[in-house]
C-alpha cells in the first residue's frame, strides 16, 4: 500500500522519514523536550501556512470570483474547501499554543516568558519568547472568538441574516488579517529565542 494514497499515512512516512534520518545522520537520540519543539514547529506551520493561504490566495480568489461575471463564482471553495481549512487552521492553532506552552514547562520559562522577563529570577531571553507566546496567545484568541465564530456564519453553518453575515465576513477578515501582521513579530520572536536574539 502506498503511504502516498492518503493523508495519514503521508504523515506517518514523513515522520518515520524524519526520525530515521535524525538517528543515521546526526547520531541523535530523541528526547520529549525536542519532540514537543517539533511538534510544536509542525503545529505552527500548519496554523501559520493556513493562516497565509487564506490572506494570500482564498480571500483575493474569491474576490476575484465574485467579481467574475458568468465565471463559476465561489461556491465550491466556500461549500469545500473554507471548511475543512478552516478545521486545520483552528485546531492547529490549539496544538501550536499547547506544544508550546507544554515546551515553556519543560524548560522552566511559562512564568518568565508570560512576564516578560520582568521577574529578577528571569531566564534569559525571557522577553523574546514571552512577545512570541503573548502574539500567539492573541492569535489564538483572535481565531476561536472572532474568525471562527463569524465564519460559521459566513459559511452558513449557523443561521444568520444577510446584514448579520456581511458584519461577521469583515470581522473575520480584520481578524485574519490582524493575525498576518502579528505572525511576524510572533515568528521572529521564536526563532529570535532559539538563535539569542531577534537579528543573529
Amino acid at each position: 500500500m502506498n503511504p502516498l494514497n492518503s493523508i495519514k499515512g503521508t504523515i506517518i512516512a514523513g515522520v518515520v522519514l524524519a526520525v530515521l534520518i535524525g538517528v543515521i545522520s546526526m547520531d541523535v537520540v530523541p528526547n520529549e523536550t525536542s519532540m514537543i519543539m517539533w511538534l510544536h514547529v509542525m503545529s505552527g506551520i500548519t496554523w501559520i501556512g493556513l493562516l497565509y493561504y487564506f490572506n494570500f490566495v482564498q480571500v483575493p480568489a474569491l474576490a476575484a470570483a465574485a467579481a467574475d461575471q458568468g465565471g463559476p463564482g465561489g461556491s465550491g471553495i466556500t461549500k469545500y474547501v473554507a471548511p475543512r481549512a478552516l478545521l486545520w487552521f483552528r485546531w492547529g492553532a490549539v496544538a501550536t499554543w499547547l506544544t508550546g506552552a507544554i515546551y515553556l514547562m519543560r524548560i522552566n520559562m511559562f512564568v518568565d516568558a508570560f512576564t516578560l522577563g520582568m521577574r529578577d529570577t528571569a531566564a534569559p531571553n525571557a522577553f523574546i519568547i514571552g512577545v512570541g507566546a503573548w502574539l500567539g496567545t492573541i492569535m489564538l484568541f483572535n481565531v476561536w472568538a472572532l474568525i471562527w465564530r463569524n465564519q460559521k456564519k459566513v459559511l452558513g453553518l449557523v443561521e444568520a441574516t444577510a446584514d448579520e453575515i456581511a458584519k461577521a465576513r469583515r470581522v473575520a477578515f480584520l481578524a485574519s488579517r490582524a493575525n498576518t501582521v502579528l505572525s511576524i513579530p510572533m515568528l521572529m520572536s521564536m526563532v529570535g529565542f532559539g538563535h539569542g536574539g531577534f537579528f543573529i
